[in-house]
């Protein structure tokens, strides 16, 4: 239910990533008399049966997909222990590239997949695992061989990772007012055109997503308190370099999503004003796999 409001609150796509859209579903002829344009960002949610030539694309005559269908929009991979340890291993290349190439005897093909990754998986088989109402029925060897079927370096691409308890009662009966999807989106929009701004004169750069090295070295502006806080957290969570990277990044779209930092980013040089305040969350963000598959 979660993920199928992510593309209610990301901004709508621009004509350009439409027509890009539009060319990848009508090599896969998904295309029809009823739909002959795609204007809204793509949600796709593959069942975990799926196979490696599903996921990434490819056949006799290779075709794109569910990762360069997604392209654009959202990928939701439900269950994701779930679905084959091979299939998983093939996304590597399209998370940190944005493409993917099938090789062929007769050429290769290049297929565009920016997608925005979502999975969801439960704590354990029997899915209590750490509930404080309801017992676990697993075994500790079960948990760790269940936990398992996800690799490390399939986590480290993971940007964020979110411990989503059950809701109580009381919170699904409540009547109070939350925060609408339309809200949110204007924040984010303002946030992503902050970010447009920013990488005006790189066609390959639209986000803070897509930055590379240079790009953090150049963009992002830490404080003396920052760069201990990212100090301490490699150092006691033992996280990886791509860690690093993904902390910065992080870090960075939270500053851009707070008004108050908004206001203190340096227009003129494109850099961000990164405080402790949006270092510690990112890091709360990274410390999942750490702690729950260790």
């Amino acid at each position: 239910m979660l993920s199928k409001r992510i593309p209610t609150i990301i901004p709508p796509m621009s004509l350009e990533e439409a027509i890009e859209t539009t060319k990848i579903h009508s090599i896969a002829g998904l295309l029809n008399g009823e739909r002959s344009f795609v204007s809204t960002r793509p949600f796709r949610p593959p069942h975990h049966t799926i196979s490696d030539i599903g996921l990434l694309g490819g056949g006799t005559f290779p075709n794109p997909g569910e990762v360069s269908l997604a392209h654009n929009g959202v990928l939701f991979l439900d269950e994701l222990p779930e679905f084959k340890r091979s299939a998983l291993e093939v996304m590597r290349q399209p998370i940190e590239d944005g493409r993917v190439t099938i090789s062929r005897a007769a050429g290769s093909l290049t297929f565009p997949a920016e997608f925005m990754l979502v999975a969801a998986m439960n704590p354990c088989p029997c899915g209590y695992f750490g509930d404080l109402k309801r017992e676990c029925r697993c075994g500790p060897v079960q948990v760790q061989r269940y936990r398992q079927r996800i690799s490390g370096p399939l986590l480290d691409r993971i940007d964020l990772h979110i411990e989503v308890p059950a809701v109580e009662y009381r919170d699904v009966a409540s009547e109070r007012q939350v925060e609408s999807s339309k809200s949110i989106r204007e924040r984010v929009a303002r946030a992503r055109q902050n970010q447009q701004q920013r990488f005006a004169g790189d066609p390959k750069t639209n986000c803070n997503a897509r930055m590379t090295t240079r790009h953090l070295k150049q963009h992002c502006k830490l404080t003396q308190d920052s760069q201990e806080l990212i100090r301490v957290a490699m150092s006691e969570l033992n996280l990886s370099a791509r860690a690093y990277d993904r902390i910065l990044k992080v870090s960075g779209t939270i500053a851009d999503l707070d008004d108050k930092s908004a206001s203190r980013t340096d227009s003129s040089r494109g850099e961000i004003d990164i405080s402790p305040e949006h270092v510690s969350e990112a890091i709360q963000y990274r410390t999942f796999d750490r702690t729950l598959w260790v």
